[in-house]
């Protein structure tokens, strides 16, 4: 017996270990899916017996004319909202189905003059995400921005959707709870942001550099807590790679003193197409969603309660015609204005403190040769102990942030001081035989970060680790702080608050549009009056999949990086935006012509974005719709003529109009990085070519001029005749 567990116990010992290693292995290796790479929902039309194809209708929002005449209306506004109405009829219409005869869903609630249960102020991605959930809640819901959506903050982030491996290492060394709760929070947000938006988010695989041996197991064990964190809510498990194969993976990593790397897996989206995104789905779904309507002030009654609020339509100022304000009745208003946050609290109380403690945070685009299309790299230790990314976005490379205290201004601008820290930091990562020049920078801007203090807290000093929401004695609810990856959760907390304060009562839709264009996808079955945005699908996601380009290029003849962006970036609705390219009049590409030669960015986003989007200035365009402002500004200048003219005939904007959207652009541009030689230039010098020639530091970047030759004459040190070999000194080079 004593012989038989002698044999017995290994035994039993060693398939004990098999049993526990094979379940880890498993774990690790189990099968995911893959955000972006299922099958369509609603697959792409096929082509019938005849050859033919009918390709997808989708249905159309309100035109932003109808929209306001609704805002109007909650006041019982009706002299001007038929003269509204009677300028807007006949451009676009709102339909639901794919017959085009159903109105958008919420609308049988707007056509009185009821006021609204919720206005939103603020159109970021806050204020976007509670309108989205607030009118898939069947509540009756405005939001207005004074600027463009995603015009602050929104759309100067580090395109990164992150759980945050930094915030899991101070949870962990400096036992913060509520650090942890922060991670565990936004990987559950990570994963509803991919589900909801598979066209314009997708993972990216992150490198951590190791120098030294120790560093292994400590990179490893913090990337394998985050996974565990992650849980069903992960995709890719991280890994180690070895310096042979970390080299392998990112070539351009300096080789001295790196052991190896740990890779670990985070979400990368489109920022700014991911808000108006938002906004538009919200705007479907029944909400009054205006651009460009700046509040004035704020109404309330007898007993110092809100019950409205004064706004007015910018774009009037800008066609030169007087902008009256009006009056916008709701039961409650929400603050969601990011750093102007407390600018909408002193309209409320004009003594209140500030809450908000603004942080900037500078990034820089680099040309897309500096890191690998699929690749990000993290510097989880600067010299200054900050974290820098280093990240491939839209065929650029971005780098940034910097973390540092600011003014609140609309448009800040990148100091020469914080660009030559990144690029200096990212330097010291690269090989050295890679020359990290500052001309190399294609654009540059800064981003105001909203941290937030908490005005009920004994030490007001003291930052909220996550957002805020607080509720004013009039009824102003303000919701700032957090980050992009939360915003649908800080948008499902700040309704639910609204819900409590004003004694709003929610409930199913029962019309929802059919977002999809299609029926076979219902998409009011969810929702029954609970928060349910974590399964309400953007615009654009139902008809994506990774295959959808082929299509596109296969029916419109577009080129085939034309047909990947559109893709990435409109999701199914790119079958709206290929058909409204203009045809090139060429064997090939057959349609859409680009507004830059250096980017996929065409015509068709441009009458896409004023018809569907609310453009409403060259900047929503060059800066929100398509991205080019952000990844070159220079491009963006020299591209600036194509979309005025365009957007003109769209607008029917006069001379006078035109001019200013020049001015204003340019100036716009300087806060994305374009050179001060520049500021000046106008069309006839960009259309000329003027704008594009380069100054004496430009020239040094290259050998613009020298003809072919084995050794270029410019990379000479010596003239012409010389002999290189005799020191230049020598008599016979005299």
């Amino acid at each position: 017996m004593a012989t038989q567990r002698r044999f017995l116990r290994p035994v039993l010992y060693a398939s004990a270990a098999a049993v526990t290693g094979g379940g880890v292995l498993y774990y690790v290796n189990r099968p995911r899916r893959i955000p972006g790479t299922d099958p369509a929902s609603v697959p792409p039309p096929r082509y019938n017996e005849e050859g033919k194809l009918s390709p997808p209708r989708f249905p159309l929002v309100k035109t932003r004319g109808e929209q306001i005449a609704d805002l109007k209306r909650s006041s019982g506004s009706q002299s001007t909202v038929e003269t509204i109405k009677a300028k807007t009829s006949g451009i676009l219409r709102p339909l639901t189905g794919t017959n085009g005869a159903a109105a958008t869903a919420g609308q049988e609630h707007q056509d009185d003059a009821e006021p609204y249960d919720l206005l939103v102020i603020g159109g970021g991605a806050t204020g976007a995400g509670i309108a989205l959930d607030a009118a898939t809640r069947g509540l009756k819901v405005a939001m207005v921005d004074r600027d463009d959506f995603a015009s602050g903050t929104s759309s100067k982030s580090t395109k990164l959707v992150h759980g945050g491996v930094r915030y899991l290492e101070k949870a962990v060394w400096e036992l913060d709870y509520n650090q942890y709760k922060l991670v565990r929070e936004a990987l559950r947000e990570r994963k509803y942001f991919l589900d909801t938006a598979p066209h314009l988010s997708s993972w990216l695989p992150i490198m951590i550099p190791v120098q030294k041996w120790w560093q292994a197991p400590y990179f490893w064990a913090g990337t394998k807590a985050y996974d565990f964190l992650a849980g069903s809510e992960g995709i890719e498990s991280s890994y180690f790679l070895t310096k042979s194969r970390a080299l392998d993976a990112f070539p351009m990593l300096r080789k001295e003193n790196l052991f190896g790397a740990m890779v670990y897996y985070d979400g990368a989206h489109n920022d700014s197409r991911m808000n108006v995104s938002i906004a538009m789905t919200a705007a479907l779904y029944g909400a009054t969603v205006v651009n460009h309507v700046e509040v004035t002030g704020l109404e309330k009654d007898a007993n110092g309660k809100l019950i409205g609020a004064r706004a007015k339509d910018r774009v009037q100022e800008r066609n030169g015609t007087t902008a009256n304000e009006f009056s916008i009745k709701a039961k409650g208003i929400i603050n969601a204005t990011g750093p102007f946050t407390d600018g909408i609290r002193r309209l409320d109380e004009p003594n209140v403190p500030e809450i908000v403690a603004p942080s900037s945070g500078v990034h820089v685009i680099l040309p897309g040769y500096y890191s690998p299309s699929k690749m990000g790299l993290i510097d989880p230790k600067t010299s200054d102990g900050r974290v820098i990314f280093f990240l491939p976005w839209q065929g650029n490379t971005i780098a940034g942030t910097t973390d540092a205290p600011t003014a609140i201004s609309q448009n800040p601008i990148a100091g020469e001081e914080e660009i030559n820290w990144i690029l200096s930091e990212v330097k010291g990562y690269l090989a050295p035989d890679l020359n990290v020049r500052r001309g190399d920078v294609l654009a540059a801007w800064s981003g105001i970060r909203p941290l937030v203090k908490d005005p009920h807290s004994k030490n007001t000093e003291s930052l909220v680790r996550n957002h805020l929401i607080t509720v004013s004695e009039s009824g102003l609810l303000t919701c700032a702080g957090g980050k992009w990856t939360t915003y649908r959760q800080m948008a499902e907390e700040a309704v639910d608050e609204a819900i409590k304060q004003y004694g709003l009562k929610t409930s199913p839709l029962l019309q929802a549009p059919r977002v999809s264009g299609s029926e076979m996808i219902d998409d009011a079955a969810p929702l029954d009056g609970t928060c349910q945005t974590h399964q309400v699908r953007l615009i654009g996601a139902h008809g994506f999949s990774n295959t959808l380009f082929i299509n596109l290029i296969q029916h419109f003849g577009v080129e085939s990086i034309v047909a990947k962006h559109l893709v990435e970036s409109y999701g199914d609705r790119a079958w709206t935006v290929a058909a409204l390219a203009a045809p090139t009049e060429q064997r090939y590409p057959v349609r859409g012509l680009k507004i830059s030669p250096l980017y996929p960015f065409i015509d068709g986003e441009v009458r896409y974005s004023v018809r569907h989007e609310y453009a409403q200035t060259a900047v929503d365009v060059l800066a929100r719709r398509t991205r080019l402002a952000f990844l070159n500004a220079q491009a963006a200048l020299e591209a600036l003529p194509k979309v005025i003219d365009l957007m003109s005939e769209e607008l029917q904007w006069d001379k006078r109009r035109r001019d200013k959207e020049w001015k204003d652009t340019v100036q716009f541009l300087a806060s994305m990085g374009l050179a001060k030689s520049k500021l000046t230039a106008t069309r006839k010098d960009v259309e000329s070519g003027k704008a594009g020639e380069y100054d004496e530091h430009e020239r040094k970047l290259y050998s613009r001029h020298d003809q072919p030759a084995d050794l270029m004459e410019s990379d000479s040190k010596f003239s012409s005749g010389e002999k290189p070999i005799i020191s230049t000194d020598s008599p016979v080079n005299k």
